[in-house]
């Protein structure tokens, strides 16, 4: 059984635009590198974008988080840095109108992952529920988040997503102290 790195939503709008904060940024080295060494150990390599239209304010989300962010074909909307030029013409990219990708799940469904990884922003919100959708999907997967590869604008968040992580069986990795 092979692997699978998803890379969650590591768009410009979650690093350096509407939605982004400091150190964001600072995850596009690290990111880029484990996507490199999972393709070299034989991974594949899935994306997930968060994918909005013109009338993003008045969906749901849009009512509670009224942000206009990743709204489609817009600059914004793009994969960051190395993470982005690392991406290859196969791999497999799921666009998401909300937090988890039901679309991601149902592609799973069936399919003989051992091992998933999961990294990129944010987490304690499309990072937890798209692992949640993985587990669901694949229940016998071992299922990892590096902390250092994952991070939120309020730390304290951060740091519970990865504590539910763990209640539900994640191996989380990289935590300091």
């Amino acid at each position: 059984m092979g692997g699978l790195l998803i890379v969650v939503d590591y768009q410009r709008d979650f690093v350096d635009g509407s939605l982004g904060f400091p150190g964001a940024e600072a995850l596009d080295g690290p990111i880029a590198a484990r996507i490199a060494q999972r393709r070299r150990e034989g991974w594949d390599v899935a994306f997930t974008l968060d994918t909005h239209g013109p009338g993003y304010l008045c969906t749901g989300e849009g009512r509670h988080l009224p942000v206009p962010h990743c709204i489609r074909d817009t600059e914004g909307w793009a994969l960051y840095g190395e993470t982005g030029a690392s991406r290859l013409p196969g791999d497999p990219v799921f666009e998401k109108e909300t937090f988890p990708s039901l679309a991601l799940a149902q592609w799973l469904q069936g399919r003989a992952y051992g091992e998933v990884e999961l990294c990129g922003m944010v987490s304690n919100i499309c990072v937890l529920s798209n692992t949640v959708m993985v587990k669901a999907a694949l229940p016998d997967a071992e299922i990892r988040v590096d902390a250092r590869l994952t991070a939120s604008a309020d730390p304290a968040l951060h740091e519970k997503a990865l504590d539910v992580l763990e209640g539900i069986h994640v191996t989380v990795t990289g935590r300091e102290g």
